[in-house]
């Protein structure tokens, strides 16, 4: 009696395994190996990246609580506001073009374009994932700036109502999130820093402008992370990580990010120090102001290059891969 024939698992167009007999590890046959040596499929985990959305969450209202409702956040933010008047005309012909891309056409086309793209790889889950970031940050961010976080007239020289968090911002981080989600693995990591130049670009217009003040910004990045986490929760099918130069290129971008995020937040810090020790009870130490100004800046890079290096761990962790 002859055994019964045996096939190969299903793979990708690149040679990877896409099939499996369990949740968390699956043994087959690799397409490079003619004696057929096993190899190991690991699914990601969806716990870290609702992790990642709850901290996210908790540090947007924490935004809101330390410089709009605290009397002495509200003031560095007020005084990073004023500082942003200095310059001013110069600094907006480069600030205007970047903030003059963000409106609901340019949001509505970049959603339609990631979803095709993402259809078109055969990734549906995807595609829904992408949906759901952009519409869950949007959404969130004027669901925020409209009905739950309340901005003290009291103590300021300048008053925004409903600021917080920045709609612009909110817009080109979801963006950017959104195409490092949909383009191809060995795209990913320029595609992130590409991404977090862009976001970061907007941010810090919105303050050239006098639109926003620095923690509207950073409350717009962080409400993206928070629906990224949320997104990335959903996981992802079909495709796995194989190739460890890709890794090896991904785990570089990130550590890059993070070292970046780390040094524009250490000097924020010490603007943030100058300036507390100049402004005192008072705006017109234009020195301070100025400090300010440039500290809020720092601020909004370091969000920026942390969240999408947290992006880049997310999909490493949500992803299936070879071990």
């Amino acid at each position: 009696m002859t055994a019964p024939p045996s096939f190969p698992p299903p793979r990708t167009g690149d040679g990877t395994v896409t099939g499996g007999r369990g949740p968390a590890e699956v043994v087959a046959g690799p397409a490079s190996s003619p004696l057929g040596a096993s190899v190991r499929i690991r699914h990601g985990h969806w716990a870290p990246a609702l992790a990642v959305a709850l901290v996210a969450a908790v540090a947007v209202w924490l935004t809101w609580r330390l410089f709009v409702v605290s009397p002495t956040g509200r003031l560095v933010d007020e005084a990073a506001f004023k500082g942003a008047s200095y310059g001013r005309n110069r600094l907006w012909q480069v600030a205007e073009p970047v903030l003059s891309l963000i409106s609901v056409p340019f949001i509505a086309g970049v959603l339609l374009a990631a979803i095709l793209l993402a259809v078109l790889r055969g990734r549906v889950l995807l595609a829904v994932q992408v949906a759901v970031l952009m519409g869950g940050a949007n959404l969130t961010t004027q669901l925020l700036k409209t009905f739950v976080f309340d901005r003290p007239a009291v103590g300021v020289t300048d008053h925004l109502a409903n600021s917080l968090p920045s709609g612009h911002t909110t817009a080109a981080a979801s963006v950017a999130c959104a195409l490092v989600l949909v383009v191809p693995r060995r795209v990913r990591p320029t595609a992130a820093v590409l991404g977090a130049l862009y976001t970061a670009a907007t941010g810090v217009s919105t303050l050239v402008g006098r639109w926003h003040r620095p923690s509207d910004a950073v409350a717009g990045v962080l409400v993206v992370l928070v629906w990224a986490g949320l997104a990335s929760a959903l996981g992802t099918r079909g495709g796995v990580v194989r190739p460890r130069e890709l890794r090896r290129s991904t785990s570089v971008v990130t550590a890059f990010l993070l070292l970046a995020g780390a040094f524009a937040g250490g000097l924020a810090a010490v603007a943030l120090q100058r300036t507390l020790a100049r402004v005192g009870v008072s705006l017109d130490h234009v020195r301070a102001l100025v400090t300010a100004y440039a500290g809020g800046a720092l601020g909004v890079v370091a969000v920026t290059c942390a969240t999408f290096a947290v992006l880049l761990l997310l999909r490493r962790w949500t992803e299936p891969r070879l071990v």
